[in-house]
């Protein structure tokens, strides 16, 4: 820890999660967004300031009163069917936010959240390694963001994740994440469609936190391109059977159904990531990330109530 001010820009389910990590290591953090985030980050220590990210005057002053000593980015639109349907907007905006912040500071330690999506899933395990080839409009965002970050900003590390989950409240809405979808519909009963041809390594939203707040602090440089996934390799069908369990729902909810059929149809066949280089780090080779079972287990009891069937 430095004391020096955290900045967070994002309030979505991972930028939350972030946020919430660093306050509760009595970390000062700042979390910004067009909007306020679902979940209050008084709550926990951190607080949020509205900035318009697509507004470099804005971004500007916001950097020059708040000064911070890192910078979180968990920026754009991250709805791969919306982004399929808004290819430039989706670009221009990822685009823009990496290269204000690497423009306006270049020498600030910046560590931005990036995605599976820069490959096309013809590999099952994509390393930092492999070369990017991303498949759909949100990839090619991302992947368009992160070398404007990186040939701007010395200090900066893309942090591509695996997919996210976490816990999110019945009541928010639109729920952010595949675990909490499939967990809200299982306790009420009803079927879950999931794909059982679309692979993933998923990682648990805590775990995602640990290891960014890791990157921010490392006293030692960092590769420019990190991968950060879930040990477990699964389709989403066998993740819903998992998820199924650990509320103790029937497992006959679950309905494996072709990729094709479903929302995912424009995501990676294998949207896997894997890394030895994060393992190897002073800073982040202790942390053990978890996988799927255990990740269910923990968040199973944030899911109370009585199961409807």
């Amino acid at each position: 820890m430095t004391g020096e001010p955290v900045l967070v820009v994002g309030s979505g389910l991972v930028g939350t999660g972030i946020a919430r990590r660093l306050a509760a290591a009595g970390e000062p953090v700042t979390l910004v967004s067009r909007r306020p985030p679902l979940l209050p980050p008084d709550g926990y220590g951190a607080r949020w300031a509205a900035l318009d990210a697509t507004d470099a005057e804005a971004c500007r002053r916001l950097l020059d009163r708040l000064r911070p000593g890192r910078i979180v980015l968990v920026h754009g639109p991250s709805d791969v069917t919306w982004c399929e349907s808004h290819p430039e907007e989706a670009r221009a905006a990822h685009v823009f936010v990496a290269d204000t912040f690497a423009t306006l500071a270049p020498d600030t330690r910046i560590v931005m959240i990036s995605t599976d999506n820069v490959f096309d899933g013809g590999s099952a395990h994509n390393t930092e390694s492999t070369p990017v080839s991303p498949a759909n409009a949100y990839g090619r965002a991302k992947a368009a963001a992160e070398e404007a970050l990186l040939a701007k900003a010395s200090p900066a590390v893309a942090l591509r994740v695996s997919l996210v989950y976490g816990h999110e409240p019945a009541d928010a809405g639109k729920w952010l994440n595949f675990f909490a979808a499939c967990a809200h519909r299982l306790r009420r009963g009803e079927r879950v469609e999931a794909p059982d041809d679309h692979w993933t390594t998923p990682v648990l939203l805590d775990d995602v936190a640990e290891v960014t707040a890791a990157l921010l602090h490392a006293e030692h440089p960092l590769p420019p391109v990190l991968h950060l996934g879930g040990p477990d390799r699964v389709t989403r069908a066998e993740w819903a059977t998992v998820i199924a369990r650990a509320l103790g729902a029937p497992t006959d909810l679950v309905t494996p159904v072709p990729r094709a059929r479903t929302r995912y149809a424009s995501r990676p066949v294998n949207a896997c990531l894997s890394s030895g280089a994060l393992a190897a780090l002073p800073a982040t080779g202790s942390i053990a990330v978890r996988g799927v079972r255990e990740g269910a287990r923990l968040l199973a009891s944030a899911f109370t109530g009585t199961l409807a069937v």
